[in-house]
């Protein structure tokens, strides 16, 4: 591929799409919250955890059976996902049990993978 099908060789602004794309872009905190947001995506292990959420309410045992991980790593990376608002936990006597934190989480998971099975 050449490199002008990959640059624009004009010099005129398109001013109404422009105009009208600044108008709907996220300020600069909330697009700085968005990529910290995906960057919980960025680990496998994380994107495991949430898949096994995805399925079924589990405990740190479950999980770690399930990924055949040890509790502490899995308890270290549920951190992470609680930091994010990505899972919530409730207790049930001596059980901590963990799901995904609302039907938003699910979606983007379902829309990321039917994306990457469009590919």
């Amino acid at each position: 591929m050449g490199k002008n099908e990959l640059t624009c060789d004009c010099n005129h602004i398109h001013e109404g799409v422009v105009k009208s794309t600044k108008e709907h872009m996220p300020n600069d905190e909330m697009l700085f919250d968005l990529a910290e947001f995906f960057k919980v995506f960025a680990d496998s292990t994380r994107i495991k955890i949430l898949w096994a959420l995805h399925e079924n309410e589990l405990c740190v045992c479950d999980i770690a059976v399930v990924l055949n991980m040890t509790k502490s790593a899995v308890s270290h990376q549920l951190k992470i996902l609680r930091q994010a608002n990505l899972v919530k936990n409730r207790k049930d006597g001596k059980v901590v049990y963990y799901t995904l934190s609302d039907e938003h989480v699910k979606e983007i998971f379902e829309m990321a993978v039917e994306h990457l099975e469009e590919l």
